[in-house]
């Protein structure tokens, strides 16, 4: 192969054995977890970021021996932090002092709610509140006083070797929940503080129960990322099992009902209808939400519109599989973690975008429906009941989609549940089932084994109609070792889930290693050497794909990372298809192997420009391609974001050459926490498409308030269907 030097080369770098830089940094056995208490209060503080001159605060001892994770783990933080915990009968309060020695240089990159906190100076803190060591809140900010909240289910673990292709609810971890509460920040002298002020009705607990509790705070002048109660190498603050406990909580139930209306105009032009006229509609609906416990909350909708929701990322198709596009609809992403069965990403038993999305992504109204979900005891139970319309013209007719799980957790990180998932149309007998069982065992602190069984049924006479998978995991001493095995029969077919391919058999693994420079002083702050590999083979033992992935990424103290990699590939085509979606570049069957190198750079994201390089160049189907993506970021003080982003991708094959390029420009400007105007502008090369999505927010509480919304899009310079919104949607707490 032509390319078979520089990746020989490559594979030499990879697997240089990085001892001769570094000596390894075990990760012992995790100190006691802490103990903090939270002080009852007849009246909560003056919200206004003041904590050193607040009587309420100063009245409270303070807690905060944080220690480093990065760079050096188990050395102290190198600035002090004052932590305080105090509640009254309907609030949760937390404050902060991050005494800093040069506060000019604070790091702040984005002043819209639920900006990425990583590469800032930070705040944030996970909050158990049924003390079950698996689920939690995560609330946090920065010294501008941004919004940052999300959802944390099963500690945040989801599915370890499937492509993201874009953001969203996966696995574990849901940032894209948006609870009511406030928060306060001031800089000074001394540094920076903030005061978190949490309605008990935006959380759901458990009373009369400590709560699990941790802290993380990032001092970026020396790249630190350090915790209260500490963790290990290769784990973060969603490992609930490892955090630290609060006690002192006497908490009841404040009641919780809210109201949640919005009344939508719109204007929309389909350009691609004969004498296309400018259509003129109004809509109105709106959320009920309703805690039936301190634990289990009832949501009711009515007419559900999600104009304001940002618009997909465009991706091309340059393969046999399916294309993941995750869902970004309120709605659906509160708790919807305790809905995901499966294996997040490939196997979703229950995907929420078949409920008002049609497969090529056509837009079907929901009449409403109602969620009850929660938490009884250690039993997670949930219930989703969705009524859409029917679209005649596309030959849709009105289904209901019902889902009813139970999860029930014991000690020790294991849980046993089942899930019930069902389509069934309302003007015929058309139905789609799914059943399955799914659990998990802990093994200790450090390991763990999971899996789930499933069957649909539907009346087509299918056999083999199951899906299940097999999986352990260890983590622990700077070792992440992975194994499971996944079987997808001929005849599974969950019309409610996601499947990313049909028909397989497919064992996986994964070796990675933390390794740590034991010299404080050393300018590198890790390498992760790590081997994976995959491989599908259908259920004639014809092997699909195989790739073998061999890698290390150097991560500097700095920001700095550089990721080297090897991808031994093996594709297997059993019917011909065009991979160039439309230009005649068909491949044949047969077995195609090859090798491709690897390589992701990126500069610390954290400075006003940034640069990340992801290129990966090899053979495939027998030809060579070229897969280039090029983002660079661009911050103008706190309040103007930029990503541009060029991917592209150049197949020379034996039967053809094409390119396929997406080039996308993503814009921000926040004129405060809670008032922002983003631009999102795509060019798709295969479609021809243009297309701009431009919106405005004035948020209020929980991501509620007014939004304009602008669309318009143009292919091979044709004008397609294009719209102006105006959505105003607000929450009344009718409990307060």
């Amino acid at each position: 192969m032509s390319n078979s030097g520089p990746i020989f080369l490559l594979l030499c770098f990879t697997l240089l054995p990085t001892r001769i830089f570094a000596q390894e940094v075990n990760t012992p056995d995790v100190k006691p977890r802490p103990t903090a208490e939270a002080v009852a209060l007849e009246n909560g503080p003056v919200m206004d970021g003041e904590v050193l001159g607040d009587e309420t605060w100063q009245q409270i001892t303070p807690f905060g021996d944080l220690g480093q994770t990065q760079p050096n783990f188990g050395r102290p933080a190198t600035e002090k932090t004052e932590i305080r915990v105090a509640y009254t009968d309907q609030t949760f309060y937390v404050s902060v002092v991050c005494h800093d020695a040069s506060p000019s240089t604070l790091v702040v990159s984005d002043a819209r709610r639920d900006a990425d906190l990583d590469n800032t100076d930070a705040f944030l803190f996970i909050v158990d509140t049924y003390k079950d060591g698996q689920n939690g809140f995560i609330f946090g900010t920065n010294s501008l006083g941004v919004e940052y909240d999300a959802q944390v289910d099963n500690e945040g673990q989801g599915n370890f070797n499937v492509n993201r292709q874009q953001g969203g609810t996966i696995g574990g971890f849901n940032l894209n929940w948006d609870g009511s509460w406030e928060v306060k920040t001031q800089v000074g002298d001394f540094g920076w503080s903030a005061e978190f002020a949490i309605p008990l009705r935006t959380l759901r607990f458990q009373a009369g129960r400590d709560w699990g509790i941790n802290f993380r705070r990032n001092i970026r002048k020396t790249n630190e990322i350090v915790y209260w109660a500490e963790m290990p190498v290769g784990l973060d603050l969603k490992r609930l099992s490892l955090a630290g406990t609060l006690t002192g909580l006497n908490l009841r139930s404040p009641g919780n009902l809210k109201l949640i209306p919005y009344v939508l105009g719109r204007i929309d032009k389909d350009f691609t209808l004969a004498d296309a006229e400018y259509d003129l509609s109004g809509e109105i609906g709106g959320d009920v939400k309703y805690s039936i416990t301190p634990s289990l909350t009832l949501d009711v909708t009515y007419n559900t519109d999600f104009a304001q929701v940002e618009v997909d990322d465009q991706q091309v198709n340059l393969d046999r599989f399916n294309l993941f596009f995750p869902e970004k609809r309120p709605f659906f992403l509160e708790n919807a973690g305790l809905f995901s069965v499966g294996s997040p990403g490939e196997v979703d038993l229950f995907f929420s975008r078949r409920i008002g999305i049609g497969d090529n992504g056509n837009i079907v109204p929901i009449i409403g429906g109602a969620r009850l979900s929660g938490k009884l005891n250690r039993t997670n139970v949930g219930l989703l009941s969705m009524f859409t319309e029917d679209v005649r013209e596309k030959g849709i007719e009105e289904n209901n989609f019902t889902v009813a799980r139970v999860n029930h957790e014991f000690k020790g990180r294991s849980a046993l549940g089942a899930v019930f998932i069902n389509r069934e149309g309302l003007q015929s007998d058309n139905y789609n089932r799914t059943i399955a069982l799914d659990g998990k065992l802990g093994l200790g602190r450090k390991a763990r084994m999971s899996g789930f069984f499933a069957k649909t049924k539907d009346p087509n006479d299918t056999i083999n109609a199951h899906s299940f998978k097999f999986q352990s995991d260890y983590n622990w001493n700077n070792w992440e070792l992975r194994a499971a095995y996944t079987e997808v029969g001929q005849g599974f077919n969950p019309e409610v889930g996601f499947l990313l391919r049909s028909a397989f058999k497919k064992p996986e693994g994964l070796v990675l290693y933390h390794l740590r420079p034991k010299d404080p002083e050393a300018k590198i702050l890790e390498y992760r050497p790590h081997i994976s590999y995959r491989g599908y083979w259908n259920f004639d033992g014809f092997l699909e794909t195989g790739f073998l992935h061999v890698d290390n990424h150097f991560e500097w103290k700095s920001g700095t990372e550089l990721h080297t990699g090897v991808n031994i590939t093996t594709e297997g085509v059993v019917f011909p298809f065009d991979i160039s979606r439309g230009r005649n570049v068909v491949v044949q069957p047969g077995t195609y192997r090859h090798a491709e190198s690897q390589l992701i750079f990126f500069t610390n994201r954290s400075k006003p420009f940034s640069v990340n390089l992801r290129s990966v160049i090899g053979g495939s189907f027998g030809g060579t391609r070229y897969v280039e993506t090029l983002t660079a970021s661009l911050r103008l003080g706190d309040k103007f974001n930029s990503d541009f982003t060029l991917q592209y991708n150049n197949f020379q094959l034996p039967v053809g050459n094409f390119t396929a390029n997406i080039l996308r420009s993503q814009l921000s400007y926040a004129f405060k926490p809670n008032i922002y105007l983003q631009g999102l502008i795509q060019h798709n090369t295969t479609d021809k498409l243009w297309a701009a999505n431009l919106r405005f927010g004035w948020l209020q509480r929980a991501n509620t308030g007014l939004f304009v919304v602008w669309n318009y899009n143009l292919q091979d310079g044709d004008p397609l269907n294009n719209s102006f919104i105006v959505k105003y949607t607000r929450m009344f707490d009718l409990m307060k």
